[in-house]
C-alpha cells in the first residue's frame, strides 16, 4: 500500500500547557485551527533531555515554552531549582529545537534588567538583574542565544489573564474582601494581558520576526494605579492607599523602574492597545462571581 504517510507530529507544541500564558497560547491556536499539542507535566520534564526528544518529534516546527518557575519571592531561597527551570531546562530546548529544525518562542521577563533606567529598556540593553528570578531568567536568555537555534525570545512584564493566579484577580478578591488595602506606588512597568501576549507573539512570528522583542500593553502605571483600575473596573468601594517599597518589604527586590521598550514590536504590530483597554476586556470576561 503506498500514499503519503500519516503525519504524528503537531505542528506547534506549547510547553507549560496548563499554566496562564500556556492556556492563551493554546484557545489562541485552537481559534486559528493551527495543528497543536499542549504538554506539561507529569507528561513532559523539559529538565530531561530525553523527555523532550520523546515528546517533541522532528516535523514539529514551532515550541512555545511557557514552562518557568516564576515565584520571584521563592527563587531568592530555591535559587538552583528555578535555575534548572529558567535556564538549564531553557537550554535543553533550544538545543533539540536546533537539533530538529524548530523555533523556539520563549518568555522571559523585565526583571533581566536593574530597574535604575529612566527610560524605557531596550532590546539590547544590558541584562542586570537584582534579584534571583532575573538571574535565573537571565541565565535562560544566555543559553538560547549560544544554541544556535532559531529564536524568539520575548521579554514581557506584569502578566494577568480572566483565569490563574495574577495580580488582578488577587486585587478583585482583596477590594472586594477588604475596607483598605496598601499597593506600592514607587515601582513602574507595563502590565500585559495573556491574550494580547500569545496573540501578538504568534502575528510576530508569522511576520518572521526573530532574535529578542519585547510584548506588553501599551501605555504604563504604577502597582498602585493598575490596582486602583482594576478596583474601578470590577467596582468595588475598598480604599486603596499608596505606600513606598520600603513599607511592603518583600523578599526579592524589585526593580523600581521596569518598563519594556516596546517601540521594535509597534513598528511590525502597530501600536499596542493601551493596558486600560486590555483591563477591561480581561475582567469582562471573567465570572460575575470573579468580580
Amino acid at each position: 500500500m503506498s500514499g503519503r504517510p500519516v503525519q504524528t507530529t503537531a505542528l506547534v507544541a506549547v510547553v507549560g500547557a496548563l499554566g496562564m500564558l500556556g492556556r492563551a497560547w493554546r484557545e489562541l491556536l485552537q481559534a486559528r485551527g493551527i495543528d497543536h499539542i499542549g504538554l506539561d507535566l507529569p507528561t513532559i520534564d523539559i529538565t530531561d533531555p530525553g523527555s523532550i526528544a520523546e515528546h517533541i518529534k522532528p516535523g514539529c516546527k514551532t515550541v512555545v515554552n511557557c514552562a518557568a518557575f516564576t515565584d520571584v519571592d521563592g527563587a531568592e531561597d530555591q535559587e538552583p531549582a528555578a535555575l534548572r527551570l529558567n535556564a538549564e531546562a531553557v537550554g535543553h530546548l533550544a538545543d533539540h529545537c536546533k537539533a530538529i529544525g524548530a523555533t523556539l518562542i520563549h518568555y522571559s521577563t523585565d526583571y533581566v534588567f536593574d530597574g535604575q533606567a529612566d527610560s524605557p529598556y531596550m532590546t539590547d540593553h544590558p541584562r542586570d538583574p537584582i534579584n534571583a528570578y532575573g538571574r535565573t531568567k537571565a541565565e535562560g536568555e544566555k543559553l538560547i542565544e549560544a544554541s544556535g537555534c532559531e529564536f524568539l525570545l520575548i521579554r514581557t512584564s506584569w502578566l494577568y489573564a480572566p483565569w490563574a493566579r495574577n495580580f488582578v484577580n488577587g486585587m478583585i478578591r482583596l477590594t472586594r474582601e477588604r475596607d483598605e488595602l496598601n499597593v506600592v506606588d514607587d515601582q513602574h512597568g507595563r502590565p500585559t494581558s495573556a491574550q494580547h501576549l500569545a496573540a501578538s507573539s504568534l502575528a510576530l512570528l508569522e511576520k518572521g520576526e526573530r532574535g529578542a522583542s519585547h510584548i506588553t500593553d501599551g501605555g504604563q502605571c504604577s502597582w498602585y494605579e493598575f490596582a486602583c483600575e482594576i478596583k474601578r473596573l470590577a467596582g468595588n468601594q475598598c480604599d486603596i492607599r499608596p505606600c513606598t517599597s520600603d513599607e511592603f518589604k518583600r523578599p526579592a527586590p524589585r526593580p523600581a523602574y521596569s518598563v519594556l521598550d516596546i517601540s521594535k514590536t509597534e513598528s511590525a504590530l502597530g501600536p499596542m492597545p493601551d493596558w486600560k483597554h486590555n483591563l477591561a476586556e480581561v475582567i469582562g470576561q471573567m465570572e460575575p462571581q470573579s468580580v
